[in-house]
């Protein structure tokens, strides 16, 4: 992994709503999973933009 990419995800992590950290620890699946899902879409937005910001 680049460290640019490193720096990105960390930005995005570093930036997630408190339910979103609470709840990548829930031990209710339906939770964890809604958090997974949530910061995988942060991230894939982030590197979306930054791509475009490069074009």
């Amino acid at each position: 992994m680049t460290r640019e990419l490193t720096d990105t995800i960390l930005r995005v992590v570093e930036r997630a709503p408190q339910w979103v950290r609470r709840d990548l620890d829930a031990k209710d699946p339906v939770a964890r999973i809604r958090a997974e899902e949530s910061l995988a879409a942060m991230i894939a937005d982030a590197l979306d933009q930054k791509a475009d910001a490069k074009a």
